[in-house]
């Protein structure tokens, strides 16, 4: 039933371990980067040139949460949209 939930979180967690181990390639960085939505709003409450193991891990905990949250949204509208349509 939770089907895009489980998606969504596996995405969200694949993006935060590709990041970890090829976070030196640029192309790898930008891609965190640009899908990562807590990543946007980091430099706005800390220093991005100063960023500390413990920093990151709570960005890439937010990060599967937010994928997760992504994917619990989609799974509520397709399962209220499945159901307008049966009747």
């Amino acid at each position: 039933m939770r089907t895009f939930t489980w998606l969504f979180t596996f995405i969200g967690a694949a993006l935060c371990v590709v990041h970890y181990m090829f976070h030196d390639h640029d192309s790898i960085y930008l891609i965190f980067y640009a899908l990562s939505v807590p990543a946007w709003f980091a430099p706005v409450v800390s220093n991005i040139y100063e960023i500390s193991p413990l920093k990151m891990l709570f960005i890439y905990a937010l990060t599967i949460i937010t994928w997760g949250i992504v994917g619990y949204v989609i799974d509520r509208f397709s399962a209220g949209y499945r159901r307008k349509s049966k009747y």
